[in-house]
């Protein structure tokens, strides 16, 4: 991918050189929530299971400013990149906004290291980026990068621009209003019938990833040979059934929350391909 000497995000919020003290709290309160949904919201992971983990008990967080914290270049070179991609971003929304007779509202990214407090409560490095629609901003240690590497054989800087790209997605929908109404659906449904919601909100934040990818590439010709498949490679690696087979040797169907890796593929390409918001309607299409 193309990104070196264009322009960078003002959105980045760095809080990288904060550390974290952690403390139980009582039973069932925000905290342990809110890292059982960082979980779910990239990894697809239980957040029952999270839950269970932590034995039922939050962390609550107190930040203190390390003065000693001195990034490394390739630290540094990776803040760079994020900044060039959420930059991207912003191109591509607020236009398409506007084309719906919207304002795009910009979100801020936070780098932080191994802990973070949010507006949704705190979360841990190991859940993976997020998005947090009560403060509008996502998430991300940029240690990730190497774990989408080395432990989802997913490496490339296009791989890692399509995870920055998806959790931009979930703030689209979050200002088209489609994740509180998918919320509040869930309220009156089923587990199982929520979690094929939460499939089709993932997979429409996968199709919105590749909505700014094409648009991206049109406008600023920044795709390298092999970039595309990066990004496939990435979601592919983070589907479900994967995910699931990675971690106990079977997947459950019926527990699904982000799709399969065939689906999170071929949602991405429509994207990429057709270029529109309403090509990545999917809790109206006949197929997942």
């Amino acid at each position: 991918m193309r990104w070196r000497n264009r322009r960078t995000s003002s959105n980045i919020e760095d809080r990288r050189n904060q550390t974290s003290r952690r403390g139980k709290a009582a039973k069932g309160s925000v905290g342990t929530i809110v890292i059982a949904l960082a979980a779910m919201y990239f990894f697809g992971v239980d957040p029952q299971l999270v839950m269970n983990i932590l034995g039922g008990g939050a962390i609550q967080t107190t930040s203190q400013v390390d003065p000693n914290y001195r990034p490394s270049a390739a630290e540094q070179q990776l803040a760079q990149f994020t900044g060039v991609v959420l930059a991207d971003t912003e191109d591509v929304w607020h236009p398409l906004f506007k084309q719906m007779g919207k304002r795009y509202q910009e979100p801020r990214l936070v780098l932080f290291t191994d802990a973070v407090r949010s507006a949704c409560g705190h979360a841990q490095a190991s859940m993976g980026p997020f998005y947090c629609p009560g403060d509008n901003k996502i998430y991300i240690d940029l240690g990730f990068y190497q774990q989408l590497k080395n432990r989802h054989d997913a490496p490339g800087d296009f791989a890692q621009a399509y995870v920055i790209a998806h959790e931009v997605g979930h703030h689209v929908q979050n200002l088209l209003g489609i994740s509180g109404q998918v919320q509040q659906a869930k309220q009156r449904m089923s587990k199982e019938k929520g979690n094929q919601l939460s499939v089709m909100l993932e997979l429409q934040a996968d199709c919105f990833s590749g909505v700014w990818a094409h648009h991206t590439e049109r406008a600023k010709h920044v795709l390298e040979q092999g970039d595309i498949e990066e990004a496939l490679t990435a979601a592919s690696a983070i589907g479900d059934d994967r995910l699931q087979k990675q971690a106990r040797g079977y997947a459950s169907p019926e527990s699904f929350t982000h799709g399969t890796s065939e689906q999170r593929v071929r949602w991405f390409k429509t994207g990429f391909s057709k270029g529109t918001v309403e090509s990545c309607n999917t809790f109206e299409a006949t197929r997942l």
